[in-house]
């Protein structure tokens, strides 16, 4: 099989609009996007936790603009798509917590549903988007059946987050169907990634920032769900799939043209390890111990094993996994130890020169 890298080429000049991005994913992309000479806009609430990957890497700097604003407000997000001449779209701006949608389920429904629905609205009337990313969730399937998830797996979702996340897929579908069946000139997908992980990852509620915490704080780390088994990935292999998709739909590429625009972009399945695997391995490297807490289990929906198939995303976009688990937590070690005498952008961008360069 031929891997596809992304096209340093054609991201040159590139005008793009990433809403999200003062949050960790899009701190990375916006990173990964100025190394590769695109010319990038910002659209997003100021970030949420404090440190910030975006403040610690200073990524206003290497933005055309940053643009603190809500995606629920239609009339400045349009203005500004339009004042920004981009011709891609990467939409990431999102509530993505699922403990925090059961006690925020409004603000979780409205972000994540009004926001995508902003978006494909503003892509129906602003002609020169011809590329547009929409980032949905792994969680957007009905887990009520152990097993692979294949992109033509039936969607559910129970808990206010995941339930959000699906109707924004309802959305996309509706959409394309009725404005942008049969429009070769403007371009649309849905991503669900796997459960992304890296260098500067300050959310609450996910596991290897509370590892970190923990660490730091208590000199344990502390496992609440140790047999949770997720599609854990590097972060820079979904941005990569993002970039390679956002490519192929603006160029209209024959292969993918009549395909679904659903994509899963999640590792290989030896990559699916438990909580329990991932607390080990920092446990070792770290040289501190483990404690299991017993959970209290009210937030029944979320699945204890969750893998995807990466088989369309293999077969049609080339993409492909490049890291290892064990490399991808490596990583996170040699950015957590590093980030005490390095610039945090220096290290996300030796990272992602060092992704690049691998087949």
């Amino acid at each position: 099989m031929v891997k596809k890298k992304v096209n340093l080429n054609f991201w040159k000049g590139k005008k793009v609009f990433v809403t999200g991005h003062t949050g960790f994913k899009g701190s990375w992309l916006c990173i990964f996007l100025s190394l590769l000479g695109a010319k990038v806009t910002g659209y997003a609430l100021k970030p949420k936790t404090n440190p910030s990957l975006f403040k610690l890497a200073k990524i206003e700097e290497i933005l055309e603009e940053s643009i603190y604003a809500d995606i629920r407000d239609y009339k400045k997000l349009i203005k500004k798509i339009k004042q920004s001449k981009a011709n891609i779209i990467i939409h990431l701006a999102a509530q993505p917590l699922v403990r925090y949608s059961y006690s925020n389920p409004k603000e979780t429904f409205e972000t994540n549903i009004l926001g995508t629905l902003n978006i494909l609205e503003g892509v129906r009337k602003i002609k020169n988007i011809r590329s547009t990313i929409i980032i949905t969730t792994d969680k957007v399937y009905d887990t009520s059946k152990n097993r692979i998830f294949k992109e033509t797996h039936r969607l559910g979702g129970l808990d206010p987050y995941s339930s959000s996340k699906v109707s924004c897929e309802h959305l996309f579908s509706s959409y394309i169907n009725s404005f942008f069946k049969n429009n070769y000139k403007q371009r649309l997908a849905t991503v669900r990634a796997g459960n992304v992980i890296g260098g500067g990852d300050y959310s609450q509620d996910r596991l290897i920032p509370d590892i970190l915490l923990f660490a730091k704080k208590f000199k344990k780390i502390i496992l609440r769900n140790p047999n949770s088994v997720r599609p854990w990935q590097h972060v820079l292999e979904p941005l990569n799939g993002y970039l390679i998709l956002a490519q192929k739909l603006y160029n209209n590429d024959k292969k993918i043209r009549n395909i679904k625009q659903n994509w899963n972009l999640g590792p290989n399945i030896s990559n699916c390890k438990s909580v329990k695997y991932i607390g080990n391995y920092f446990s070792k490297h770290m040289n501190i111990k483990i404690k299991i807490v017993k959970e209290n289990r009210i937030f029944e929906s979320e699945t204890d094993f969750l893998r995807l198939s990466n088989f369309k995303s293999k077969k049609f976009l080339k993409w492909h996994p490049k890291w290892s688990l064990e490399k991808s937590l490596n990583k996170i070690l040699d950015w957590h130890y590093l980030i005490k005498t390095r610039n945090p952008r220096d290290i996300c961008e030796s990272q992602i020169k060092e992704f690049i360069k691998e087949t």
